[in-house]
């Protein structure tokens, strides 16, 4: 079982979304930033408070947050 104990809610910060260890950092942000800097090293010159783990658990809870759905290049959504 994958522990998240990174993964912080407090409703008085980000208005309740989730956030990396009570950063002002949501998860929606660590995932934009692991697309837009896939290699560590140049996201770890960028974001130099972003852990390895971070953006791992970030991913995951995404993962685990998704709706299962197949959505069509014609926009029409499908649920699997």
């Amino acid at each position: 079982m994958i522990t998240l104990d990174r993964i912080t809610t407090d409703p008085g910060q980000m208005n309740g979304q989730p956030c990396l260890r009570g950063m002002r950092l949501t998860v929606r942000r660590v995932l934009e930033i692991a697309a837009l800097y896939p290699d560590s090293t140049e996201r770890k010159q960028e974001f130099p408070e972003l852990e390895d783990e971070d953006v791992r658990q970030a991913l995951h809870y995404a993962a685990l947050h998704l709706p299962d759905q197949i959505i069509s290049l014609s926009g029409d959504a499908l649920v699997a």
